[in-house]
């Protein structure tokens, strides 16, 4: 019998310290470890992997874990494996929401934690664990300081990004929710901001409901005049009531931009689009969740589309 436990490693994540303590961890425990040269690579490995155990571990940020996510589904095997990640990137936003606080909590959490069915979100069929960015330019990403990548995760481009941008180009989006399309905003844009795994600055907590088959959306229509890269921007920019701002909550949204394709952030892969199909899989996946993990925290909203 094949072994039960593989990790997808990305040696290149971080600082690349977590990551070659995780390897030197997994190997003295007999795990075997696949490491990737990044891209297209995660995913093959991945598909490897859960072809001959029963738990797929990424190891590296996010980027990583959404690889090794696409390789699991692409094997046609995430109901027949467990997933599990170890936090080594420069963000590791989904682990924190998971519950996961470092390397070797993970492990712990691996060998003996609590496996729960989470959902997944897709846009255009393409996985996001974490969330889904709209109206980021590539240039943002290339230049935000890891820093605040660390502390705020894809909401740290987009703060770098209306740094940079004093004229910026709005989207014209037009947003449905449901199967039946019934519209739900239409307008001018800066961002459209959709969440999985985590909610946005100006909530109460950062976790979100990963078990409730929706996915939470905020549209940024206009950018009140503040310091972006300040700590404490994200909140005031995100502010609960901010006028600013429409709040969403469902199973699948429908967007269509009116004009040249835009750029989408899938857990910081990047897409272009005119088109965006976003559902959330309830239940698509059996993760490892640590004991801070919250299966139903209190919610901000009530949802438009049951």
């Amino acid at each position: 019998m094949g072994p039960t436990r593989v990790v997808v490693r990305n040696p290149n994540s971080g600082d690349g310290k977590r990551t070659k303590r995780a390897k030197t961890i997994a190997t003295n425990r007999g795990w075997d470890v696949l490491d990737s040269q990044g891209g297209e690579h995660t995913i093959e490995l991945a598909a490897q992997a859960a072809r001959r155990a029963d738990t797929v571990v990424a190891c590296g940020g996010d980027g990583t874990l959404n690889k090794t996510v696409q390789g699991v589904q692409n094997a046609g095997l995430l109901d027949d494996v467990s997933l599990g990640v170890l936090p080594a990137g420069t963000g590791n936003d989904f682990a924190d929401n998971v519950g996961i606080r470092g390397i070797d909590h993970a492990f712990e959490v691996i060998e003996s934690g609590e496996c729960r069915r989470l959902d997944l979100g897709t846009a255009n069929e393409r996985p996001f664990l974490n969330s889904c960015v709209g109206g980021l330019t590539a240039e943002s990403s290339a230049k935000t300081s890891r820093p605040l990548k660390r502390r705020l995760g894809v909401l740290a481009y987009v703060l770098t990004t209306l740094s940079m941008a004093r004229e910026f180009e709005p989207l014209s989006l037009w947003v449905s929710v449901g199967p039946d399309r019934d519209p739900a905003w239409v307008g001018e844009a800066l961002m459209l901001l959709v969440g999985n795994g985590r909610r946005f600055p100006g909530e109460q907590m950062r976790q979100a409901n990963m078990e409730d088959g929706m996915v939470n959306a905020v549209i940024i229509e206009d950018a009140p005049a503040i310091d972006y890269l300040s700590k404490g921007a994200a909140d005031r920019l995100l502010r609960r009531r901010a006028s600013h701002l429409t709040r969403l909550k469902a199973s699948h949204l429908h967007v269509t931009h009116d004009g040249d394709p835009v750029q989408f952030s899938l857990d910081g892969e990047m897409i272009e689009t005119n088109e965006l199909t976003i559902d959330s899989i309830p239940s698509a996946m059996q993760f490892f969740v640590g004991d801070d993990y919250d299966p139903d925290p209190e919610e901000w909203g009530k949802p438009v589309q049951q």
